[in-house]
This record gives C-alpha cells, structure tokens and sequence, in this order.
C-alpha cells in the first residue's frame, strides 16, 4: 500500500479541486444552501464509503460539511483515500 507525504501527494491533488493535504491526509470544505442539502450530502457520501469499505471523518455545522481522508490502518494518505475523494468529487 503507497502511503503519500504532502510532496507525493501533489500530482494527484492537481485532479481534485481544493482538496488540501494536511496532517497526513486530505481535506476539503464544501458549503451548502441550507442544513438539508448538507445532510443530504453526507447521507451520499456514506453510501459511497461504505461501498467502498473506507470512512471517512465527517463534520457538519448547518450548511457547511468538512471531510477528512486518512488510511488509519497506515497511518497516512493511501491510494484509498484519493478513490474515495475522486467519488466524493461526483455528487457535489
């Protein structure tokens, strides 16, 4: 399994629009019109990781949702959290 440091990861962040390397993993912010469009997403984005076998961090407050990737089985940025974001990438 590559594990990716904030210089490897760049390429592959290149392809995903404001995802942000930090603390050994990918962020990204996304805001929403109201608190329903907000849950509707993380709903969406649940299904996806759960076919995918890899969860991600979720935080919400009203019409904002935060998401954070890691492998915490390798203890930092794999080829699992780039698919997962590249499929977050399609719902929004």
């Amino acid at each position: 399994m590559n594990v990716y440091n904030e210089i490897t990861a760049q390429p592959i962040l290149k392809d995903l629009k404001d995802w942000k390397f930090n603390d050994s993993g990918i962020e990204k912010k996304f805001l929403f019109k109201n608190f329903s469009e907000a849950l509707g997403f993380i709903v969406q984005v649940g299904i996806l990781a759960e076919k995918q076998g890899h969860h991600p961090e979720l935080f919400n407050v009203y019409n904002k949702v935060n998401i954070r990737l890691s492998t915490h089985d390798a203890n930092g940025l794999t080829d699992k959290d780039f698919n997962l974001a590249k499929a977050i990438e399609t719902l929004f």
